[in-house]
């Protein structure tokens, strides 16, 4: 894991390069405090900051071949690097290292830009090839790693993260009114857009091949999935948990290779207890597992914890979070995050990345991406109870089964079937939409763009970002059953462009932490696609199979325990008595007329209910989050010098 960053095009004189690159990399050093490395080949710069995690001694960048005419700058890892090395030595391919990059560079001598498709791991790189004046960039299938570019005098500019470009005289911070209004409906930037002006992010499952006649993006994977009706609905079920596990092992096995300790993130819930477990058998005693507690019983999962650590007999780290110290770390959050966000849930994982890191680890490995892949999230569960009260809309009881899939929201067992009918939008109308099983929450996030200003309002008349969405989806998508559907929403879309960026690289490399995601290795993401709906969603019974396939290898409470989101306290973090100083001054009336985002006299009102009330509802927390966290944005990228956009999160207060 590092950070990577360079330019292709126009020449520059070679000190000029260097300087320039150097200046790039200073700013993500965080992702790669173990060394740096530049190499200036005519046209194209290659810039590396390194974070060493494998061969320790001789894996440094940017790397060349013998001959000097291939380089590669690698930002990730390769799992199956030892089984290509094999092949290719097999082969008569010569290798001068141990590490992973040699062998994605020995690959493309062999292949090309075909290369990426042998390969299983999490990465973005970008490869010189000198003889054929050709510029490769990748980004690995599923976007665990952030790649982006933008073209800035006359050259190709590509980095890990946007602060590393805006370090290039010329290109300018600046908001993009449509990516913000995708924020506040999607949570998210479609790509290549970003919320920056003139900057582009690598979709993930794609390369960009830049050469001096011009550039093009090609997609090397897509996530497919079967026909409805044709997902094997003879499949047995035993058999099909036991080839999940099996596939589950193997994954976890190969992200344990590195010469550096690799620990476990371990929220208490199934997935990440599912990997603790086949990680515990493989690592033994040598398994440290950490965690994030909370004050309030709302979100604190702790005893949950303590239950796999005494079952599992890991050696165990946790570090507490209160809503003050979200409040007080919330403004790092959005400088590594480098957007707005409308939750607080990625602060605790910024403080447990600091927990890992004082810990001496550089490597951990998460459950992320179970829920996608194998339906585990609630909004799967509502979508098919909104189709099922859609077939008797007339139905008084029916509705009263959405209260049986959030148990952990109190405020939503007291409501009314009338109500619960209202809020979900199950009506008929909405069922023959290819966003049915999202539209609640789309829906529930726009309330947020109430509080646009009148400029920004203007500057995006017209544009629909659900109807982009719709646009975007494949051909095939109509043919998929329902929750194929739902699950391809997250998989393709919230998980690379939220889950896996803001909550999952950005926190944890703040710290220089490499998070490992057994769950999205590509041959279990493949293999659950073709998993029957039913296997997975059993009634409202989540991710069946792999609770299955797990069975009398968990603590049973663990193992049958209905899944609890991962949330964190929002806008009370920015109103208790402790609450920062900063929150009250970038909400107030001259701050918001000066940044001219949102409407000064809706904010002052927002500011006011959530200041005031002990508890205020999902959407306003959501819009709250959204209008501080623009600010912060504003502040940190488009007010701040160019030198001011890196600078390290407080680790003292993390």
């Amino acid at each position: 894991m590092c950070g990577i960053a360079g330019f292709f095009g126009w020449p520059m004189l070679p000190m000029q390069a260097q300087n320039a690159a150097r200046n790039m990399i200073d700013a993500i050093s965080h992702r790669g405090p173990d060394g740096q490395g530049v190499l200036v080949d005519g046209v194209a710069t290659l810039g590396h900051a390194r974070l060493s995690i494998i061969d320790l001694a001789a894996g440094t960048q940017p790397m060349t071949d013998e001959a000097g005419d291939l380089a590669i700058t690698f930002n990730g890892e390769i799992f199956n690097y030892l089984e290509l090395r094999s092949d290719l030595r097999a082969r008569g391919v010569q290798f001068r290292t141990e590490s992973d990059t040699e062998v994605i560079l020995r690959l493309y001598q062999l292949k090309g830009t075909a290369c990426v498709e042998d390969l299983n791991g999490d990465f973005a790189f970008a490869i010189w090839d000198r003889r054929r004046s050709t510029l490769m960039l990748a980004r690995d299938r599923m976007g665990v790693r952030p790649l982006y570019y933008a073209h800035v005098g006359g050259r190709l500019c590509f980095a890990s993260e946007i602060k590393a470009l805006l370090r290039l005289p010329g290109l300018e911070a600046n908001l993009d009114p449509i990516a913000l209004d995708q924020i506040f409906t999607l949570w998210l930037t479609l790509p290549p857009r970003t919320i920056f002006e003139n900057v582009c992010e690598l979709p993930p499952g794609h390369v960009l091949i830049a050469t001096p006649g011009g550039e093009r993006i090609e997609r090397y994977w897509s996530l497919h999935f079967p026909r409805s009706g044709d997902e094997a609905p003879d499949a047995d079920e035993d058999a099909t948990a036991e080839e999940l596990r099996a596939l589950l092992t193997d994954a976890v096995r190969i992200r344990l290779r590195a010469d550096v300790p690799v620990g476990a993130y371990l929220s208490g819930g199934l997935d990440s207890s599912v990997i603790t477990s086949l990680a515990k058998g493989m690592a033994g005693s040598r398994l440290t597992t950490f965690s994030v507690t909370f004050e309030s019983a709302e979100f604190d999962e702790s005893v949950y914890q303590r239950q796999v650590v005494e079952a599992l007999d890991t050696q165990h780290r946790s570090v507490a979070c209160s809503a003050a110290e979200i409040g007080g770390i919330f403004p790092d959050v959005i400088r590594h995050a480098e957007r707005p966000l409308l939750r607080t849930a990625p602060a605790p994982l910024l403080k447990l990345s600091g927990l890992v890191q004082r810990n001496e680890f550089k490597v951990v490995l998460t459950g992320e991406g179970a829920d996608e892949v194998l339906a585990g999230y609630d909004i799967f569960k509502e979508a098919k109870v909104r189709a099922f009260c859609a077939r008797q809309p007339s139905s008084r009881l029916r509705p009263l089964l959405f209260r049986r899939l959030y148990p952990y929201l109190p405020g939503l067992q007291a409501q009314n079937p009338v109500y619960l009918k209202a809020f979900f939008g199950s009506g008929q109308d909405l069922s023959d939409d290819p966003l049915f099983s999202h539209l609640p929450r789309f829906r529930t996030t726009s309330r947020a763009k109430a509080f646009f200003s009148g400029d920004l309002r203007s500057s995006i008349a017209g544009y629909d970002a659900l109807a982009e969405l719709r646009e975007s989806l494949p051909s095939e998508f109509t043919y998929w059953d329902p929750l194929h559907q739902a699950q391809y929403l997250e998989t393709a879309y919230l998980l690379p462009g939220y889950i896996l960026s803001v909550q999952g690289d950005r926190m944890a490399m703040a710290h220089a932490v490499e998070g490992r995601f057994p769950f999205l290795d590509q041959r279990i993401v493949e293999y659950a696609a073709r998993i029957p709906p039913r296997l997975k969603l059993r009634s409202l019974r989540e991710k069946h199979i792999l609770r299955k396939s797990m069975e009398g290898r968990l603590p049973p409470a663990v193992n049958r325990r209905t899944k609890q989101p991962y949330r964190s306290p929002d806008s009370q973090s920015f109103f208790a008595p402790t609450g920062p100083a900063y929150a009250r001054e970038l909400l107030s009336r001259s701050a918001i007329e000066g940044s001219r985002y949102f409407d000064p006299h809706a904010v002052e009102k927002l500011t006011r209910k959530c200041s005031v009330q002990g508890a205020v509802g999902f959407a306003d927390n959501q819009a709250l989050v959204g209008v501080l966290s623009t600010q912060l944005w504003d502040q940190a990228f488009v007010q701040a010098p160019a030198q001011s956009r890196s600078e390290p999160a407080n680790v003292s207060a993390v």
